[in-house]
């Protein structure tokens, strides 16, 4: 008996030792490398928020490597930057505005949703320091969200406020991402994501990126052009991976912020229904050659009478086309015009919506995201709170269909649609707000207008004019855009709008929009972003370059951890002479920033006035690793090549710039007179007529194609 209970024993530990050798071992071999890896300062903490100490004190600020765990390092988009005090003050209500590009308030976010809440909130609780910190970011989604969410719920929220959905299917891990790719199982996902934050899995990530395999993402960042390739039909059988992950990240959202002591608001998201046409349209996949001959007919008729303003007999002709395949949203979004265009409202809106939830470049959300938002911030006693934003802003609409009123393109508010959303999130704060906060009220103090908020924030005809531009131009005139219905007529009206805009911009008006700036810091002397914009229309439209850089300074006392206003300053000394300067507020920006290209760039430009070529081609090399079409520094390479008789290096970093850049005209033309130089003429003439296609007012450029046709013949 006790021989065979000794065996027994001895065959349990046996497995115990087994088991150890199997799991235990490996783990504990992998902790140690894990904190040997952190120890000697390899990778990056991949928390949103990191601790950062200055003048003494400790504050949690921004991270700019948090993104890196789903982006090329080069393409990865950074948050606006913010800070704030790791103890939290008394009397301080902490709310974390939680999305992607539209929460951060692009194409400006110095007009954010958070920012315009801000200022409410300071105008009606004066007594209050409301901090509202907005932790978001371009072309991220829910995966991303829920662990930029985690770190919010470590510093003691009052409240989260969840603008998202916009990027569900083309973000990380989406059915048309260009990024990580999609995968059924959240778990896997989950997994990975986390395995990226670790060190260890940083160096895993490293070397499979070194060896090639994992690669394959975008080089470039091109906006939404990253995603015209990835279109996305309304039955594929991705989309419902897309909807359930969605849900379970926004469910864990709201978890993970009541369990860190916050209330929840959650956004429905909006959308340009009237005037912005879909970005893709496919025909379904099963039809036929002859029943798409049909259709191309009846759909051309349709095009025909409604360029003829024969509204009805168009909608007769589209309809009949949708008979054979209404999976069109193109075909969806004209029948909205025409029925627009006839007055039949209800209907317009109907079509309108069917265009975008048919639209297979899904940049903005559809039906079914905005329904699982209604139905987890429909939940009742759980301190989750709804603002259905599509709602809202169908009630501020000419008839009840969001359009041009509101949004500057397909997803992005205007200063007006932002206010809109921001006071009908407000609402909702006031019913979160704790009783502490409810006593303080300033009785006297009404609710700020639009044109006050404006005020505050200091939104100028400046400002006005410069969105207006990086709207049109970042924009518009770049695909998916210019491959819309109606881009022409889209185009010449901007074209107008832009022009009056900068015809107004007199230099009364730029000084004017100085005072108002100038009133608003002296209202609010701690908000950065007044600075640093205020220093932008000094240095930039006023040419009051010591001016600018006092501001710069300020800025860098507010936020002393980010590199904008260390770049921004050294680009001021830079246009003052004060080269040595420059380089000291670059350098300081790289290290803060080192994917920066535009500091690279600058302290290439810095060190090339110096004397100092070496230094100039090490930072232009920097600036193109991580920027691959930063086409100046192509080209101040290049020549620095040419100067010290390296024509072949020269030659090959034109066409290395090229290959990224390939409507550069001043990279055509200089490629085309370096290989004049060797004698290459006939391949310098065509870079050279290559580039007077892209430039055809450019003078130098058809002078130099003139005297080379000349000499050739």
């Amino acid at each position: 008996m006790g021989k065979e209970r000794a065996k027994a024993i001895s065959g349990r530990r046996l497995w115990l030792f087994r088991g150890i050798a199997v799991v235990v071992i490996p783990v504990l071999f992998l902790l140690v490398v894990e904190v040997g890896l952190r120890v000697g300062g390899y990778g990056y903490p991949a928390h949103a928020i990191v601790k950062f100490k200055a003048k003494g004190r400790s504050y949690y600020c921004d991270n700019v490597k948090s993104n890196w765990r789903f982006f090329p390092r080069n393409i990865s988009r950074g948050f606006t930057p913010f800070i704030f005090p790791a103890d939290k003050p008394d009397r301080t209500y902490r709310v974390f505005v939680l999305g992607s590009s539209a929460a951060r308030g692009t194409p400006d976010d110095a007009f954010s949703l958070g920012r315009v809440l801000w200022a409410m909130l300071r105008e009606v609780y004066p007594g209050v320091n409301s901090e509202v910190i907005t932790v978001a970011a371009a072309a991220i989604n829910s995966h991303v969200v829920l662990e930029m969410a985690k770190d919010c719920a470590r510093h003691q929220p009052d409240l989260f406020v969840v603008y998202l959905g916009n990027n569900e299917v083309t973000g990380p891990y989406g059915a048309g991402s260009v990024f990580a790719p999609l995968s059924g199982n959240l778990t896997l996902i989950r997994a990975g994501i986390a395995l990226k934050g670790t060190r260890l899995g940083q160096m895993l990530t490293s070397v499979l990126e070194w060896a090639g395999v994992g690669s394959g993402g975008p080089d470039v960042w091109r906006g939404l052009e990253m995603f015209v390739g990835r279109q996305v039909r309304a039955e594929d059988a991705g989309l419902q991976s897309v909807y359930s992950h969605f849900q379970r990240n926004l469910e864990d959202i709201v978890r993970v912020g009541r369990k860190g002591g916050a209330k929840v608001i959650l956004c429905t998201v909006g959308s340009n229904l009237k005037d912005n046409p879909p970005f893709g349209s496919l025909h379904r996949a099963d039809l036929s050659q002859m029943e798409k001959g049909k259709w191309d007919e009846l759909y051309e008729q349709g095009v025909r009478r409604e360029s003829a303003e024969e509204y009805g007999e168009a909608v007769d002709c589209y309809l009949a086309a949708g008979e054979i395949d209404d999976h069109c949203a193109d075909q969806q979004f004209r029948l909205g015009r025409c029925y627009w265009a006839m007055g039949e409202y209800d209907k317009a809106r109907e079509r309108y919506i069917k265009a975008l939830d048919l639209d297979t470049l899904r940049f903005r959300a559809d039906s079914r995201i905005n329904e699982i938002i209604r139905s987890v911030g429909g939940k009742k006693g759980e301190e989750v709170y709804l603002v259905d934003a599509v709602k809202v802003f169908e009630q501020n609409s000419p008839q009840g269909i969001a359009g041009g009123e509101l949004f500057y393109e397909h997803v992005h508010f205007n200063f007006k649609g932002t206010y809109i959303l921001a006071k009908a999130v407000y609402e909702q704060v006031e019913n979160a707000l704790p009783e502490w906060i409810r006593r303080a009220r300033a009785d006297e103090r009404r609710f700020p207008a639009e044109s006050e908020c404006a005020e505050r924030l200091a939104y100028t005809e400046w400002d006005r004019y410069r969105i207006a531009d990086e709207v049109f131009n970042g924009f518009i005139k770049k695909p998916p855009f210019t491959n819309q219905l109606y881009y022409k007529e889209r185009v010449g009206q901007m074209t107008r709008d832009l022009g009056t805009l900068k015809a107004n911009l007199t230099r009364e008006l730029l000084e004017k929009s100085a005072d108002r700036y100038r009133e608003a810091i002296e209202k609010r002397p701690d908000d950065w972003i007044l600075h640093y914009k205020y220093g932008k229309l000094l240095a930039e439209d006023l040419k009051e370059y010591q001016a600018a850089a006092e501001e710069y300074r300020l800025m860098q006392n507010l936020v002393p951890h980010s590199w904008i206003g260390y770049n921004a300053l050294g680009s001021v000394l830079y246009a003052e002479g004060d080269i040595n300067g420059a380089i000291q507020e670059f350098e300081k920006a790289i290290r803060m920033q080192p994917t920066c290209s535009y500091a690279h760039y600058d302290l290439g430009r810095s060190y090339r006035r110096k004397g100092n070529t070496d230094k100039a081609v090490e930072h232009y090399s920097e600036a193109v690793r991580w920027e691959r079409d930063c086409m100046p520094a192509y080209n101040n390479w290049a020549e620095i090549m040419v100067q010290e008789g390296k024509v072949d290096e020269a030659i090959e970093i034109f066409r290395r710039g090229l290959v990224f850049c390939p409507d550069s005209a001043i990279l055509h033309c200089n490629l085309g007179s370096v290989l004049s130089k060797k004698g290459q003429t006939d391949e310098a003439i065509k870079e050279l007529e290559t580039a007077l296609q892209l430039d055809p007012n450019s003078a130098p450029v058809r002078k130099a194609l003139e005297a080379l046709l000349k000499n050739r013949d």
